[in-house]
C-alpha cells in the first residue's frame, strides 16, 4: 500500500481471494473501507452456461460480513455490455482479436466504477490486482509490476489513464499469492480455499467460440494454403486468430506437419492456414504498427529503446519505438515475434515501471521476414 495517511476506501470485491485479501490488508491498515460488488450480467446462464456470478455476489458479501465493513451491490449491467461486451463481439466479427480484461480496467474498473467512487465521496478505488502504485516526489503515481512476477498483472492495467491510476490503490502488489492464501486462512476468511478465476474476465471456463455463437452467426468459407489450394471448410472467421493451432478441423499431412492459421481474407472469406514453421508466411513478425496508445505518464514522443511484453504471459523484451504524431508508433522487436494479432495489447515498459500499451494494427513489410533461426530456436 503506497498511500501516507488513512483514507476512505472503496474495495471492488469480486467474490475471490485476491480482493477479500486486499479489503482485509485495508481494514487492518486503519482506512475507512467499504466493499462492492459489480453486477455485469442480468442473465448469464442464458449466454454463460454454468456461471458462477450467483456464487460469487454471495461470496463477495460473506467476505465483507467477515471484516465488518458495509457493502453495496451496484447494477452495471447496460454499461458493460455497451462499453465491454459489445466491442469484443464486434473485434472478432471484424477479424481482429480482442483483450476485453483490458477495457474492462479502463472503461468499467476504473471508468464507470470509479465515477461511482467519486459520487460516494470516497477517496480511493482499490483492487485485488498484482501491481504496485508508487508515489513519487514531485510527480505523478507511477505504476510498476507486481512484486510476484508469477501473478504480475500490470499488462491488464496498460491502457489505463493518469487520473485513474491517481486514484488507484492495489494492497496485493507487494506480497506473493502465497501469501495471500496464507493471510486469508490465518484470518478466516471465508473464501481462503477457493479456486482463482481462468481466462477472459466474464467467460470463466467457456470458450470464446462458444460465447460469440450467442452474438453472431455462422458464416462459411473455405480454408486455403497461402497458394490457393482448398483443403477444408470452416464455419466463420471469427471462430479463428492467428497463429491458432488446434480446431481448425484440417488434419497434417503425411510427414505429420500440423496447419496453423496464417490469415484471413474477408472478401472471399478465406481462412488461410500454412505448416507450422519459420517460413510459414504471415506467422512472424518483427516490426509491427500500434496505434491508440495510451500512456499512464507522459507521452513517449521520441524515439528510444524501451521493453515491451508482446502478450500476456510473455517475459518483457527489448523493441525500438518510434512514434509518430497520431497517437501510433512503429515497434520493432530485438527478435522476431510469433503471432502477434491485430487487435491485441502491446504493454510498454521501462524496467518493471509500467509505461502505457496500445494496439497491434499490422506486421510492418521489411523487417517482418527477417527470421532469424538461431535466435528464435535459442
Amino acid at each position: 500500500m503506497t498511500s501516507r495517511r488513512n483514507e476512505r476506501v472503496l474495495v471492488a470485491l469480486s467474490g475471490g481471494v485476491d480482493s477479500a485479501v486486499a479489503a482485509s490488508i485495508l481494514v487492518d491498515e486503519g482506512h475507512e473501507v467499504e466493499g462492492v460488488y459489480v453486477k455485469t450480467w442480468e442473465h448469464e446462464k442464458d449466454v454463460l452456461g454454468d456461471c458462477p456470478g450467483a456464487k460469487d455476489l454471495a461470496d463477495a458479501q460473506d467476505v465483507a460480513e467477515c471484516l465488518g465493513i458495509p457493502f453495496e451491490v451496484v447494477n452495471f449491467v447496460d454499461f458493460y455490455q455497451e462499453n465491454v461486451v459489445r466491442p469484443m463481439v464486434q473485434g472478432y466479427k471484424n477479424g481482429i482479436t480482442p483483450n476485453p480484461d483490458v477495457t474492462c480496467n479502463r472503461r468499467m474498473k476504473f471508468g464507470k466504477l470509479l465515477e461511482h467512487t467519486n459520487e460516494r465521496s470516497f477517496e480511493a478505488l482499490a483492487t485485488g490486482h498484482y501491481c504496485r502504485r508508487k508515489l513519487t516526489e514531485n510527480g505523478p503515481p507511477q505504476l510498476w509490476e507486481g512484486l510476484d512476477k508469477n501473478k504480475d498483472q500490470s499488462y491488464f492495467l496498460s491502457r489505463i489513464m493518469p487520473n485513474q491510476l491517481a486514484a488507484a490503490r492495489f494492497p496485493l502488489g507487494e506480497i506473493t499469492k502465497p501469501e495471500v492464501r496464507r493471510i486469508a486462512k490465518e484470518r478466516n476468511i471465508p473464501v481462503a480455499e477457493k479456486k482463482d478465476s481462468q481466462g477472459i474476465c466474464f467467460l470463466g471456463k467457456v470458450k470464446v467460440s462458444e460465447f460469440l455463437e450467442s452474438f453472431l452467426d455462422d458464416d462459411p468459407g473455405e480454408i486455403a494454403t497461402c497458394d490457393g489450394k482448398i483443403v477444408g471448410e470452416h464455419r466463420g472467421l471469427h471462430r479463428y486468430t492467428l497463429g491458432q493451432r488446434k480446431g481448425i478441423g484440417v488434419p497434417s499431412n503425411t510427414e505429420n506437419q500440423n496447419f496453423v492459421v496464417v490469415g484471413k481474407d474477408p472478401d472471399s472469406k478465406r481462412l488461410i492456414v500454412a505448416f507450422e514453421g519459420l517460413d510459414a508466411p504471415g506467422l512472424w513478425g518483427q516490426s509491427f504498427l500500434v496505434d491508440d496508445l495510451s500512456f499512464v505518464g507522459e507521452d513517449i514522443t521520441e524515439s528510444q529503446k524501451l521493453l515491451a511484453k508482446p502478450r500476456f504471459r510473455d517475459p518483457s523484451t527489448a523493441i525500438d519505438f518510434h512514434p509518430f504524431n497520431n497517437g501510433s508508433a512503429e515497434v520493432v522487436f530485438e527478435s522476431p515475434q510469433r503471432a502477434l494479432a491485430p487487435g491485441q495489447v502491446i504493454a510498454l515498459y521501462e524496467g518493471e515501471r509500467l509505461l502505457g500499451g496500445g494496439f497491434y494494427r499490422t506486421s510492418l513489410p521489411g523487417r517482418a521476414d527477417l527470421l532469424a533461426k538461431e535466435v528464435v530456436s535459442a
